[in-house]
């Protein structure tokens, strides 16, 4: 009992207290698109108005005719509208793009998407949903074998902090990477590398499916099941540990107790965003495969405002 006390106190530090080992109903959930080229495997938010939050998406598929990106509102009372992008001709399409993340602080917004394999693709989107690709990279220092499933970027006293990991799998630790993000030559460099490894859900588990890190550093990850095209499918939030930046250098702290703060049963949440801060916010995107994809949402007082 004494441990889990400190435990309480140590996540009401934190701001989350009232987001631990929640389950989140069924209904509170919004079918975005059924079938399986429609799972949602990236998130990041693009407008938030008192009526409508609107993010941008990306699908992990991979043959040329499937969709790769597009935008999903969501409204009060209402189904969530879903727009597909169109990627640009001159620039090869994207294979199995799994990450998405904002680009913070430039002068015009911009987004980078990841792929399994590492490929990263820099790019905006412009008034009229238009596509433009800024730059394609590779992420540094690639194991072969590796399947990235998260990329984020963040400001972290006053530095870009890139952060990505791959998957991992049953006894295989997901590995928690990062490194500096230089937005001027869109060079990322690696610094540091943890392993991670959830204590639930069990079975044919993926430790990370999609991260994001607020802006003081907190690092919130997803973990799920993958049971085949038709499932079933659990999955997990955590907070899995804390960034910041000592002479000069990338530190992560791993949080030493992980403890599940949403669990849900029945989706496999693959896209994570925080809405004004995770205290405040926070949307879940899922790949449910033949079952296609699902978002809860909780960015305004009555636009999906979970029920606990």
């Amino acid at each position: 009992m004494a441990k889990l006390q400190r435990l309480l106190i140590t996540l009401a530090c934190w701001g989350v207290f009232s987001f631990i080992n929640q389950p989140v109903r069924a209904g509170e959930w919004r079918l975005v698109r059924n079938g399986i080229l429609f799972g949602i495997s990236g998130m990041v938010l693009m407008d938030e108005e008192k009526d409508f939050c609107s993010f941008a998406i990306v699908h992990d598929n991979k043959r040329a005719d499937e969709g790769r990106l597009a935008i999903v509102t969501i409204k009060p009372n209402e189904e969530p509208e879903y727009l597909p992008l169109s990627w640009p001709d001159n620039i090869e399409l994207p294979v199995d793009l799994e990450g998405l993340t904002a680009v913070p602080s430039l002068d015009r917004p911009s987004l980078m998407a990841s792929t399994s394999r590492g490929k990263v693709y820099h790019f905006q989107i412009d008034g009229n949903k238009n596509i433009s690709v800024l730059k394609v990279l590779d992420l540094p220092g690639i194991v072969p074998g590796s399947n990235f499933e998260a990329f984020a970027i963040q400001i972290i006293e006053d530095k870009f902090l890139a952060v990505w990991a791959h998957r991992g799998s049953n006894e295989d630790p997901a590995v928690l990477y990062w490194g500096w993000f230089d937005p001027t030559t869109d060079r990322i460099s690696l610094e540091g590398s943890t392993e991670v490894k959830v204590p639930w859900p069990i079975g044919n588990v993926r430790h990370i499916s999609d991260l994001k890190i607020d802006p003081t550093g907190k690092a919130y990850i997803t973990s799920a099941t993958d049971n085949g095209n038709d499932g079933p499918f659990e999955s997990a939030v955590y907070m899995a540990g804390t960034f910041g930046i000592q002479n000069e250098q990338i530190q992560f702290e791993a949080n030493p107790v992980l403890e599940p703060l949403y669990k849900f049963d029945s989706y496999k949440a693959e896209g994570i965003e925080l809405i004004s801060g995770f205290a405040e916010g926070v949307a879940i995107g899922t790949d449910d495969e033949n079952m296609g994809s699902r978002m809860y949402v909780n960015c305004q007082e009555g636009i999906g405002a979970p029920q606990l």
